[in-house]
């Protein structure tokens, strides 16, 4: 790097700097408001597993094996027995009015039946509207009566046809749960929470940052002779500033929260500024394309805002249509989930988590290159003059 291009960094790092000390509203924006952010965010799920889900219970069977299952359930640790309703009409109320979020029901002579040697069903019905919470249920109504199914198989129906003519299912399912066993809401949340907030308060700032001299006419002053340089300077702050922030969400969860780093550490902070950096990149492309702070901010609103909902993380885009697998693909935050799901939680290999900052680069030289190049472009119809506006600025 020359002289003048060091110079260009170095002077438009200073107006921005000075201008958050003039600004404090500006400045707390960038510095409070993410960190109390992302405080209130840890705070809301650090109770990281669901307990005491309430379930409503329609025992019709009424024997002591039936017993036992309402009572094993209860003592299940995600769930909670909140009711024992006569009917299944009662049960339905119940989970109408939000009092119960699943219902399990007990047929009548569904354990004589298993005593028999018939199938004997048990049903769990769940509110599919609250489908996080629902399925969290389920997950521990089905764990509960699995184990009572063993207790009755081993127990009664061994007693009555004996043990030698007991047989196993042919084939048996075990299921294993990788890389979050406590399924903590709160790791698989949190790390999609963090970078998504803080990729949208960092765009949003570099938008205002670089719409605001557009709007005041001082673009020709700010980018002077050395343009792609006044740029760099102009974004620098915000980016390492949020790069610190996203390696403390990081290190919070990884350290304090979980089980420490599965993969490379190195790679993980090295995804922090590529990361902010592009999404730098995709407030310079609309700032460049719109050359209107509106506008800019609007767009970065639909974007950024809406990343993680389009990120896959949450709700899948596999067979999704075009436009979303598109959109998918277009998002830094997808990338810098998949970064963070390979060395985080997964353990993947280094040169796997090569595509993903691979991407990230790409989206920091096309994106910051085309809206570069159009702010660049703006500067010849500027109605500043270079003079006026360095008084303006000052």
């Amino acid at each position: 790097m020359n002289r003048r291009a060091w110079a260009g960094i170095t002077a438009s790092l200073q107006r921005e700097l000075q201008h958050l000390r003039q600004d404090r509203a500006d400045l707390l924006l960038v510095t409070l408001l993410p960190a109390l952010m992302l405080g209130v965010m840890a705070w809301l799920f650090a109770a990281s597993v669901m307990r005491d889900i309430p379930i409503a219970v329609v025992d019709l069977d009424r024997s002591a094996e039936s017993r036992q299952l309402a009572r094993m359930l209860d003592a299940s640790p995600g769930v909670r027995v909140a009711s024992q309703p006569i009917s299944l009409a009662d049960a339905q109320s119940q989970l109408r009015r939000l009092d119960v979020f699943a219902v399990v029901l007990v047929p009548r002579d569904a354990t004589r039946n298993a005593l028999r040697g018939e199938q004997g069903t048990v049903f769990a019905y769940y509110n599919a509207t609250y489908l996080t919470t629902g399925q969290s249920a389920v997950r521990d109504i089905v764990e509960a009566v699995s184990a009572w199914n063993a207790r009755l198989l081993g127990g009664r129906i061994a007693k009555q046809v004996g043990p030698a003519k007991l047989r196993a299912p042919p084939i048996a399912v075990q299921s294993d749960i990788l890389h979050n066993p406590a399924r903590s809401y709160e790791l698989f949340l949190l790390p999609l929470l963090f970078p998504a907030v803080l990729s949208l308060g960092l765009a949003l700032a570099v938008a205002a940052s670089l719409g605001r001299e557009v709007r005041d006419g001082h673009l020709r002053a700010w980018l002077g002779d050395a343009p792609w340089s006044a740029i760099v300077g102009k974004i620098a702050p915000y980016v390492l500033l949020f790069s610190a922030y996203g390696a403390l969400g990081v290190l919070y969860l990884a350290r304090v929260r979980g089980d420490g780093i599965a993969g490379s550490t190195l790679l993980l902070m090295l995804g922090q500024p590529l990361f902010y950096l592009a999404c730098a990149a995709v407030a310079l492309l609309f700032v460049g394309l719109t050359r209107d702070m509106g506008s800019a901010l609007s767009a970065i609103g639909l974007s950024i805002g809406t990343a993680l909902a389009f990120s896959g993380a949450t709700f899948p885009v596999v067979d999704a249509p075009l436009f979303t697998r598109i959109w998918n693909a277009l998002l830094p935050l997808t990338a810098y989930v998949k970064l963070q799901t390979q060395q985080q939680f997964v353990g993947a290999p280094w040169s796997v988590s090569l595509w993903p900052l691979g991407t990230l680069l790409l989206m920091v030289l096309v994106a910051g290159g085309i809206g570069g190049w159009r702010l660049i472009a703006a500067r010849a119809a500027d109605p500043g003059t270079p003079a006026a506006a360095s008084g303006a600025g000052a």
